[in-house]
């Protein structure tokens, strides 16, 4: 064996899939001792191998389990098994290829116990058939082909909460499909923006919603849609977001439309507002730009949810917020504002109301007047009257 062009080889393969060495070692390993066992072998042996790059030479050994005769089904057991279905048991039925009694094993080992397992040496063969290498062939493509499963599906987990960048590779009835680096990424219609349109060769950012577990590998979920693509494409843009000088303590969002973001900061001399928005605008346009065309809204939260609710309702300029039970809160507005702070189609102030948490009514300040000159009516207290029966 070439060992300097087989060492090689191992290290490519690992470079290319992006899997460790050790697991494809472990998947030649695994095909050698296939392919072992296929010429040499017998039937129920558990055979392993050990191959070591830096010299080429290979360690073959057979496993055994080690049992007592309180571990393995007796003759009249074995009878009653055949006529019933057999319940669960701790015992097994002994087979001279994958068992091993405790006294043979003593000979072998003195200080082994029954349960565990017994190495056998076994004498290594260098002369394999074309059945045992085909063998060996499809085992090192199919664990190769499981290691690379696992790695990407290690990676992507990772990366659930986070923004990648991807290529719309093709489009197949209303789910795209990006090209996410070493797999292909699922966009689901409902993760969709909508009216936003994809077209093959397309770059965009994306967020890693979920990875799941098929038969065929894993699935790796993405969405457009998901409120956090917008605060994490604002980590982006936005150093002292990413840093933590600026926070983000909520976002709501109407996808393709319009987004509402509360930001605020702990120190003083930094203006939450104008670090989010960038000089002459710069950093919001690019998140605007990546959007489509999104509008945004940034605001300034507050602890005092008056001042708040008057923020999120922004561009509409609020006379007074007053609380009411039920989390509830009623906003006065100029007559002129009036169809500002409620936006188009109640836009705004149902997203005011998702910023904040809060249930939001918006009345102008004419009407809230009038309301206020209404005389209370008076409650009125319904008399019973007893009746007598007559007989």
């Amino acid at each position: 064996m070439d060992i300097k062009n087989f060492t090689s080889a191992i290290a490519q393969i690992a470079e290319e899939k992006g899997i460790s060495l050790a697991k494809v070692l472990d998947s030649i390993e695994t095909a050698i001792a296939a392919a072992y066992k296929k010429d040499y072998g017998e039937k129920g042996q558990i055979i392993k191998a050990k191959l070591e790059p830096e010299s080429g030479k290979v360690k073959f050994w057979q496993i055994k389990l080690v049992v007592d005769k309180k571990m393995i089904y007796s003759e009249k057991e074995l009878e009653e098994l055949k006529e019933k279905i057999q319940e669960k048991s701790e015992k097994v039925r002994f087979n001279p290829e994958k068992h091993i009694m405790l006294d043979e094993a003593k000979k072998i080992k003195p200080k082994i116990k029954a349960g565990q397992e017994l190495n056998i040496s076994l004498e290594p063969k260098k002369d394999y058939g074309r059945i045992a290498a085909q063998t060996a062939k499809q085992v090192i493509i199919q664990k190769i082909r499981e290691a690379e499963r696992e790695s990407i599906s290690e990676e992507y987990k990772s990366k659930e909460g986070e923004i990648i960048s991807g290529i719309v590779q093709r489009i197949e009835g209303r789910n795209v499909f990006l090209d996410i680096g070493k797999t292909l990424g699922i966009l689901p219609r409902e993760e969709q923006v909508p009216g936003e349109f994809y077209r093959p060769g397309q770059r965009l950012k994306v967020f890693v919603l979920k990875v799941e577990q098929i038969a065929k590998g894993p699935v790796i979920f993405l969405s457009r849609a998901y409120p956090k693509l917008v605060s994490k494409l604002f980590e982006l843009e936005v150093p002292e977001i990413s840093s933590g000088q600026v926070q983000i303590k909520s976002i709501a969002r109407e996808p393709g439309s319009r987004t509402k973001i509360a930001v605020a900061s702990e120190k003083k001399e930094i203006d939450p507002i104008g670090s989010a928005v960038g000089q002459k605008g710069t950093r919001v346009m690019a998140i605007i730009n990546e959007l489509g065309g999104e509008k945004i809204d940034i605001v300034a939260y507050s602890e005092d949810p008056e001042k708040y609710i008057a923020n999120s309702l922004s561009p509409a300029k609020i006379i007074e917020v007053k609380r009411l039970p039920k989390n509830k809160a009623l906003a006065i507005v100029a007559e002129d504002q009036l169809s500002l702070a409620i936006g188009k189609e109640g836009q705004n102030v149902r997203l005011a109301a998702k910023l904040t948490g809060w249930k939001i009514d918006v009345r102008s300040q004419e009407e809230q007047l009038k309301e206020e000159k209404k005389p209370k009516k008076k409650s009125t207290r319904s008399i019973k009257t007893k009746t007598k029966k007559t007989i």
